[in-house]
């Protein structure tokens, strides 16, 4: 499903973590497809108040949580920079389908990374 959110369709999701070598480009990737699919389900399915959103958000923290392994893998991680890196893209997701007052640590809740 195309994403129909302009402000969504033109942004460059973790561009930071692209641009450190620290984290090679075919992991970051699988993130990147985490946070589009995560859009497609926002605008699929119009999540009706935070609750609804934060389910959402959370289904895509546990898959963030099962790639942290595939970062370790291969010498990396989601460590500190990086944490804060994603979770600014959580916020940014809530924030461009009109979630503004989402908690940003709700949003991802459940990592553990």
């Amino acid at each position: 499903m195309p994403i129909t959110n302009q402000q969504v369709a033109g942004h460059a999701f973790l561009r930071p973590m692209y641009d450190d070598s620290y984290f090679p480009d075919h992991v970051v990737g699988q993130g990147k497809v985490i946070l589009l699919r995560l859009c497609e389900r926002v605008e699929a399915e119009r999540p009706a108040d935070l609750e609804s959103l934060y389910a959402f958000t959370q289904a895509a923290t546990e898959e963030f949580n099962l790639l942290d392994r595939e970062f370790v893998a291969v010498g990396s991680g989601i460590e500190t920079v990086a944490r804060e890196w994603i979770c600014d893209e959580f916020r940014f997701v809530a924030s461009a389908y009109g979630f503004t007052d989402a908690d940003a640590e709700e949003l991802t809740a459940g990592r553990d990374w």
